[in-house]
C-alpha cells in the first residue's frame, strides 16, 4: 500500500511506520499543518494510493488559549487535504475524537449521535471533520479517546512516572471511556484503508479500546502491571481543574466499524501489558 501519512513523531504515526515501511511521512519540516495550502500541494504531488492524517494538535487545555491556532491545525488543513485527495481520488482517512461530545449521560455515543463539543478542542476538531465531509472525497473519519503507546506524552507514561514518585496519585473517577493503545488504532486505519481502496463506504466510525473505565481504574491497571507500589485514590473532575472541560462520558459504541471492517474493539489491557514491556517498566 502506497500511503501518505501526515504525522512522524506522534503515537499513531509511530505505529503506523512500524507496519507500513513503505509508506511516506511527513513531519512538520515538510508539511506544516499551520499551512493547509501546503499540505494541499503535498497529497497533490504524491502518488500515494491512500492518505492518512495521523496529525493533530492534542494540547487540550492550550487549545483554550490558542482556540485560532488550533483550528487551524485540526480544522482548516484536514479540510485541505481531504479536498486534494478527493481531486486524486484516493481515500482519506482521518483521527477524530470523543471530544466532539459533550460527554452527557452513561449511554455510549453511537457515530450519529448530534456533535455539541464542551471547548476549543473539541470544536477544532469538529470543523476538521465538516471539511473532511465537505471535501466531496472518499474518507474515513475515525473518533477513538484515551490514545497510549509507548511513545510520546500520554496517561501511562505519566502514571508510570507519578507512581515511582509517590505513594499515592490521585486520578479522577467521574470520567469514563475507553483507552485506545495507538497500535490498534494503526492496524484499524491500515484495515480501513485497504477496504476503502476495494471500494468499500467509509463515513464516520467510532473506535476505541475495551473494557470502558474510569481513568482512575486505568491507573489502578498500569501500575498493577508495572508492578508499582504507589495507590491510586479516586477524585472527582472538580478536585482536578483543568483549562479545558474534559467530557464526563467518552464512552464510543464500535459496533458499526465492526460490521463494515471485520475490526472488533481492542482489549487494552493487553495493549497495556505490551506498552509496559516496551518501556521496561
Amino acid at each position: 500500500m502506497r500511503a501518505l501519512v501526515f504525522g512522524k513523531t506522534g503515537q499513531v504515526a509511530r505505529e503506523l511506520a512500524r507496519r507500513l515501511p513503505d509508506a511516506r511521512f511527513l513531519g512538520r519540516d515538510q508539511a506544516d499543518l499551520m499551512d493547509p495550502a501546503a499540505c494541499a500541494a503535498a497529497v497533490l504531488a504524491s502518488d500515494a494510493e491512500v492518505v492518512i492524517n495521523a496529525a493533530a494538535w492534542t494540547a487540550v487545555d492550550k487549545a483554550e488559549a490558542e482556540e485560532a491556532a488550533a483550528t487551524v491545525v485540526n480544522g482548516h488543513a484536514p479540510a485541505a487535504m481531504a479536498r486534494a485527495a478527493a481531486q486524486r481520488r484516493v481515500p482519506f482517512l482521518h483521527i477524530s475524537t470523543d471530544y466532539v461530545f459533550d460527554g452527557a449521560g452513561d449511554a455510549p455515543f453511537q457515530p450519529w449521535h448530534p456533535t455539541a463539543p464542551l471547548g476549543a478542542y473539541g470544536r477544532s476538531k469538529l470543523a476538521g471533520e465538516i471539511g473532511v465531509r465537505a471535501a466531496g472525497g472518499q474518507h474515513l473519519i475515525l473518533r477513538t479517546s484515551w490514545v497510549f503507546s509507548a511513545h510520546g506524552a500520554n496517561f501511562v507514561k505519566t502514571m508510570l512516572r507519578l507512581g515511582a514518585e509517590r505513594d499515592v496519585v490521585r486520578v479522577v473517577a467521574d470520567q469514563i471511556g475507553g483507552p485506545t493503545p495507538a497500535a490498534a488504532i494503526a492496524e484499524a486505519l491500515i484495515v480501513a484503508a485497504g477496504a476503502l481502496q476495494g471500494g468499500a463506504s467509509g463515513g464516520t466510525h467510532h473506535f476505541s479500546g475495551a473494557p470502558d473505565a474510569s481513568w482512575a481504574d486505568f491507573a489502578r491497571a498500569i501500575m498493577a502491571e508495572a508492578g508499582r507500589p504507589a495507590r491510586v485514590e479516586d477524585i472527582a473532575t472538580a478536585d482536578y481543574p483543568t483549562p479545558a472541560q474534559r467530557p464526563r462520558n467518552s464512552r464510543l459504541d464500535c459496533a458499526a466499524f465492526e460490521a463494515s471492517f471485520g475490526v472488533s474493539r481492542p482489549d487494552w489491557r493487553q495493549g497495556l501489558h505490551s506498552v509496559i514491556t516496551e518501556l521496561g517498566a
